[in-house]
């Protein structure tokens, strides 16, 4: 009879939630299962094993109950082979917002490959045709696109591409993903967060700058701010550091949530706001040694934090299906969003209004939602202008296009869409092979990366 360990059993279900896309999840529980320290062999566990265990294990108790008679087991192998598993159907698309002519034909989009593992992150390079994702492979890699339309005839040529290893070379060593990354604003350095906790500055030519180790749990979240002296981070370990770049040592570090920290986000140079699953919000500032402000409201784990283009709003959306909008003058939100009916995953606000390069166009927010829709919103009333209706699963991630008139966003069903925000409907639309965990566009708003779960990072051109 087969026999399965604690250990060999916990691995399988962070790789599970790893797979599905429960990154938070999957990033907590490996951490405080110790799953680095397990010794297993990641390489001989296939994707989906958990899954498949399952099944074959449900199989021989249908077989078994057939032996004997029995065919109450039966009807539960059925339900679950039917996909009668408790949750929602999936949501009917209509065909003015998923009309075939925006399927994107394969010659406007560039694969990237050479990951080994889910790619969870993409980043555009600000100044330069650079774009950089980062992996379950324990690494990051750095890709040159060439200016110019994207050409499905180079897709077996040789792409150049920097390799930015986390990994020692040691056997059984699963505990260095990125889970996060960002550029520089000048478009010189490459911050990358690591699943061993540490912080590492690269050079955009994939040269080691610095590591950054002082976190005690992996890192969910990693921002640069405007100037360029000091790095932010987030951890499980509860806390946020602010990196001194300058010296290359943390300059301060910020115990205040009781949970891990999920989110970080720069209000200006020196003053910022975290998140955590401790359903708290803190805003801080370099050189304080308590929280400027303090927010409290949501009702479940607060997954992400948006300071709006001014800095005067903080967006932040939870687990409790609500979004809500912040201000510095009072303690309750101003707005509470709440058209969602399932966890809100992620939040962006437009770059329009006042700040931006667009101060005659309105300022927006947008909210993705594991209900399959992204929703739209005034925040100057609260109310939402269009709810966009085209993915079937959880969206991860959404996008404003440079101008603002454009929306992408990249879901669990494998599609990324691209979305008219005047209008509400699918200009283009890309389906891969495996889920989207982040789409960014470029800084002049004529490509869009999208990272998938099948190891892949894609590149589409959108002037075409």
């Amino acid at each position: 009879m087969i026999s399965i360990s604690s250990a060999e059993l916990n691995y399988l279900v962070f790789r599970y939630l790893h797979e599905s896309g429960f990154t938070h999840s999957a990033f907590a529980f490996g951490y405080e299962a110790g799953i680095d320290k397990s010794g297993i062999d990641v390489n001989v566990v296939p994707p989906g094993a958990l899954v498949t265990f399952i099944q074959k294990g449900i199989q021989y108790l249908e077989l078994e109950a057939n032996l004997s008679g029995n065919h109450e087991d039966k009807i539960v192998v059925e339900n679950l082979e039917n996909g009668a598993h408790g949750g929602p159907e999936p949501m009917e698309i209509s065909g003015s917002s998923m009309s075939l002519p925006n399927d994107t034909p394969s010659g406007d989009v560039k694969i990237l490959e050479g990951h080994t593992s889910e790619v969870f992150a993409c980043a555009w390079n600000p100044s330069a045709p650079l774009l950089a994702s980062g992996s379950g492979d324990s690494t990051a890699r750095i890709w040159k696109i060439a200016d110019g339309t994207c050409d499905s005839n180079m897709q077996n040529e040789s792409v150049n591409v920097v390799v930015l290893k986390h990994f020692t070379g040691s056997t059984n060593e699963i505990s260095r993903d990125v889970t996060t990354l960002d550029w520089s604003g000048d478009g010189t350095l490459l911050a990358t967060g690591s699943y061993d906790g540490q912080a590492r500055i690269w050079s955009r030519d994939g040269e080691l700058n610095s590591t950054l180790s002082k976190h005690k749990g992996p890192i969910f979240s990693l921002k640069w701010n405007k100037k360029g002296d000091y790095l932010l981070s987030g951890s499980v370990d509860k806390t946020a550091i602010v990196w001194d770049m300058k010296t290359g040592e943390w300059k301060q570090q910020f115990e205040f949530h009781s949970a891990p920290t999920l989110d970080v986000d720069w209000r200006n140079n020196v003053s910022f706001a975290t998140c955590s699953t401790d359903k708290m919000i803190y805003v801080c500032k370099v050189g304080d040694n308590r929280p400027i402000k303090c927010f409290s409201g949501h009702q479940d784990e607060v997954n992400a934090i948006k300071w709006d283009p001014t800095g005067s709003l903080l967006a932040s959306c939870s687990d409790d299906h609500t979004a809500k909008i912040w201000s510095l003058k009072q303690d309750t939100c101003l707005h509470d969003l709440k058209e969602h009916v399932k966890e809100i995953y992620t939040i962006r606000w437009s770059p329009t209004g006042p700040g931006t390069n667009s101060p005659n166009q309105q300022l927006l927010l947008a909210s993705a939602s594991f209900d399959s829709t992204i929703k739209l919103w005034d925040v100057e009333l609260g109310n939402v202008l269009y709810t966009l209706k085209g993915h079937r699963d959880p969206v991860y991630s959404i996008a404003f296009s440079p101008n603002g008139e454009y929306l992408a966003s990249g879901s669990m069903d494998k599609y990324m869409h691209i979305w008219s925000v005047k209008e509400g409907k699918i200009v283009k639309t890309y389906a891969g092979n495996g889920g989207v965990f982040e789409v960014c566009w470029s800084k002049d708003g004529d490509k869009v990366a999208a990272c998938f779960s099948n190891n892949t990072v894609c590149v589409l051109d959108f002037r075409k």
